[in-house]
């Protein structure tokens, strides 16, 4: 005669397995997290040092002196100054272009399907190679986009060479790349927009430009604002199509925020102001994105009904 198995142990096993497994599941997103707090405290503690990598006897604690010198350089107000326009003007034109092509391949037809895969072919290309690709085009003596500003009567367009046409020729090749990005994520979001609005709109007759600023750009907001978003961060943060296309310059046109840390840090061995410059920037996209959170939030309360 055989003695049954007591179950009492096996659900005793099986609950202490439950209240375990949440912790389980957040232990990759924990150590992802030990992984990124590591480096950044290792930059706030440099921040705070007069650390330079050619004069190691003569490091030490300054305690915010980098920061507080900041205020009267120049050139990191210019920095801030340039970082902040490239990134607003590349996220306005992108979203302007992102959202032409997105209304154009809204209706889902192979054509259009097949055209907005095409259009993801820069999103492919490497930043970094896409803007020695436009240095190339660019060259005044074979470059084709120079042929072709020839042709319309700029005779002497020098592209990334003047600080007059730096930041333009910097911005279109951005433009270039990253305009696909923010066409499939609006694409995205106006392919799943509800139906019934619109039709009941061409019922009472609405035009159609009225019903893009009534029905459609209202409630593709959250969708703007997500692509807006991930562009302003990365843009404000830009360093390889700059560095690869003029380093910066010309003089210190093209001076961001990334490429200014690189240049303190490999050049004149800076690590104490390099790693400042990263931890401000830093302050700069984490204001931002609470900002554009906090809006996504409240839009989408306001969308589910809420106050």
């Amino acid at each position: 005669m055989t003695v049954a198995a007591d179950p009492l142990p096996v659900k005793r096993r099986m609950r202490v397995s439950r209240k375990a497994l949440p912790y389980l599941l957040s232990l990759p997103a924990l150590l992802v997290c030990i992984g990124i707090l590591i480096p950044f405290f290792t930059a706030v503690w440099y921040s705070l040092q007069r650390y330079r990598l050619s004069q190691p006897w003569n490091r030490g604690m300054n305690w915010g002196e980098n920061y507080i010198d900041f205020l009267t350089d120049p050139s990191f107000w210019n920095t801030l100054k340039v970082s902040l326009l490239y990134a607003g003007l590349t996220v306005t034109f992108q979203l302007i272009l992102g959202l032409a092509i997105a209304l154009l391949l809204q209706k889902r037809t192979r054509l259009n399907n097949l055209i907005s895969i095409m259009l993801l072919m820069p999103l492919m290309t490497a930043p970094a190679l896409a803007a020695l690709m436009f240095k190339l085009m660019t060259n005044p003596n074979f470059g084709i986009l120079s042929y072709f500003a020839q042709s319309i009567g700029f005779t002497d367009f020098r592209w990334g060479a003047s600080p007059d046409t730096a930041l333009f020729t910097v911005i279109l090749v951005d433009i270039w790349v990253y305009t696909p990005f923010i066409m499939i994520l609006l694409l995205a979001g106006l392919r799943s927009l509800p139906t019934q609005p619109f039709e009941a709109a061409a019922l009472d007759g609405v035009p159609r430009f009225q019903q893009f600023w009534r029905i459609t750009l209202p409630m593709l907001t959250p969708h703007i604002l997500t692509a807006s978003l991930f562009r302003l961060l990365e843009s404000i943060q830009q360093f390889d199509i700059i560095y690869a296309m003029t380093q910066g310059g010309p003089g210190d046109t093209l001076m961001v925020f990334q490429v200014e840390a690189y240049l303190n840090f490999f050049q004149s061995t800076n690590v104490g102001r390099s790693a400042a410059l990263l931890i401000i920037l830093w302050a700069i996209t984490f204001f931002l994105s609470n900002i554009f959170i906090k809006n996504w939030l409240r839009l989408r309360e306001r969308a589910r009904g809420g106050v």
